[in-house]
């Protein structure tokens, strides 16, 4: 009887435990998760508005890509922060214009700057929610160990610090003449994290570098596809010197400048089928875009700006507007084309939105685009925007579809005959541009001047820009702007 009661009571704790086994188990499954989308952000270098078939290239095939915005949406009026490297990223993953955090122009090798630690970019904002972070590409935020990429919050870095044309070689792939400054650039290193593993001499050596960026990417979503994670792949190419690998030397009839194009859309290609082969192609948002417009002065070895005025360097919409695509396969309805005014600036707020991220404390200029990934084509988030260049000069200023340009100097490529082959044409960058209106629904080249017609027009674009140069100043007007922040400087350490 004794053991009847023993065993009793040792069936009882049993069960009570085996019942609590499963209430955990309901509960863990029953309790909603937060749904966390994975993000892979792809930045060309260079990359003209003209220069994918989705957007009207000629004798360029780009099917992954074109394939990439008829499952998303493309965008025709996104216009990058700026139109010169170091600003336009800068600008990209802190949602600033590049001059409220202090960055200008492409900084060169040693340059001792960077992007100051205290800005907040997109890859420290997905901390909060644990995201794995990885940048394979062009760095080109400061060569200092203190601002490279793991100093910024990203977990893994594979690349180059700054342009592929910052080396002692010419573009064609021989060594620097004497008379030219690229003489004295240090060979191009290769880092990996915060070490440098090899280095860039050759031509040929540049023809991998698309490769080795996409085996890194694909490296990357294998290694983190149970948890969220946030890749950003900024492509060293098509900024010149260009060179494609072997496999697509010859493939396009652009020549070697559609070649690197068309290796980049087979990349594209590679990381999208990576994504459906590790089921997680419906759980990922993919944003493609380019830093700038096109180098013109190139020639055979740049971009096309789709019939926009001027290019890379300059203010106009030769120079700024950029392919913008994004796709999220079951959250953003496919085959959908948007023609609102949006930025880079834009796309840290949106992601924010997306995954329910706290915005930086620092003030930032961008704002969130989730209405129009939800599928409101007709909402206009973006109302205004500061065309800023050189170091912190107002040149422009837009408001819906009419621009006011202030007199300023600019690089021109009008009327200049291009380069070929790796080398470059005259570009003058003293050219000085007439205060002038555009309407851009009409006349989307800036040729037609027409201040005079819509004088209303003119006054509130100036209120517009009086705003902004007390806010960020106007070296046009010798104004310092009460906004902005300090650009980030070595600290020299004692002996």
């Amino acid at each position: 009887m004794q053991v009847k009661k023993s065993n009793l009571y040792i069936n009882k704790r049993l069960l009570v435990f085996v019942l609590f086994i499963c209430l955990n188990i309901y509960f863990a499954i029953a309790q909603p998760k937060e749904s966390l989308p994975n993000i892979i952000l792809i930045l060309m270098d260079d990359l003209g508005y003209g220069d994918l078939s989705c957007y009207g290239a000629l004798d360029i095939r780009t099917p992954h890509l074109d394939q990439l915005a008829n499952e998303g949406i493309r965008f025709t009026n996104y216009l990058s922060a700026q139109a010169v490297c170091s600003a336009s990223r800068a600008a990209l993953l802190t949602g600033c214009y590049s001059n409220r955090v202090g960055i200008s122009g492409a900084l060169f090798p040693n340059a001792g700057v960077g992007l100051a630690q205290s800005e907040v970019t997109i890859a420290e904002m997905m901390k909060q929610k644990k995201y794995a972070t990885a940048v394979f590409g062009k760095w080109h935020l400061g060569d200092a160990i203190e601002f490279l990429p793991l100093q910024q919050g990203f977990d893994e870095y594979l690349g180059i610090p700054y342009s592929n044309d910052m080396w002692p070689m010419e573009y064609d792939g021989t060594p620097a003449k004497e008379s030219n400054y690229k003489h004295t650039i240090p060979i191009l290193p290769l880092i990996k994290n915060n070490e440098k593993i090899g280095e860039i001499k050759l031509l040929e050596d540049q023809s991998t570098l698309t490769g080795l960026y996409t085996d890194a990417a694909i490296s990357f979503i294998k290694r983190n596809k149970n948890k969220p994670f946030f890749l950003y792949l900024p492509h060293s190419m098509p900024h010149v010197p260009i060179n494609a690998s072997k496999k697509f030397r010859g493939t396009s009839k652009q020549g070697l400048y559609g070649d690197v194009v068309q290796e980049i859309d087979d990349a594209v290609g590679r990381i999208m089928k990576t994504l459906k082969e590790q089921g997680i192609d419906k759980n990922t948002m993919v944003i493609f875009t380019s830093d700038n417009g096109p180098w013109f002065n190139y020639g055979n070895h740049s971009g096309n700006t789709g019939g926009f005025r001027e290019g890379k360097g300059t203010t106009f919409e030769g120079g700024h507007r950029v392919p913008f695509i994004v796709r999220w396969k079951g959250s953003i309805q496919g085959g959908q084309v948007c023609n609102q005014l949006v930025s880079a600036i834009d796309i840290l707020p949106t992601i924010s939105s997306i995954c329910n991220l706290q915005l930086p404390e620092n003030k930032i200029d961008g704002v969130s685009l989730l209405p129009i990934f939800n599928g409101n084509m007709n909402a206009s988030p973006r109302k205004n925007f500061l065309y800023y260049y050189r170091k912190n000069s107002l040149e422009a200023v837009r408001r819906d579809n009419w621009k006011l340009v202030f007199e300023h100097p600019s690089r021109s490529y009008l009327n200049q005959v291009p380069g070929k082959d790796g080398f470059p044409g005259n570009a003058p960058e003293d050219i000085m541009m007439p205060f002038a209106l555009y309407d851009l629904r009409r006349d989307p080249a800036e040729a037609y001047d027409v201040k005079d017609q819509y004088p209303e027009i003119v006054i509130e674009l100036n209120k517009l820009a009086e705003e902004a140069r007390k806010e960020l100043g106007d070296d046009l007007q010798n104004r310092v702007g009460a906004k902005n922040r300090p650009i980030g400087k070595v600290v020299a350490t004692k002996k």
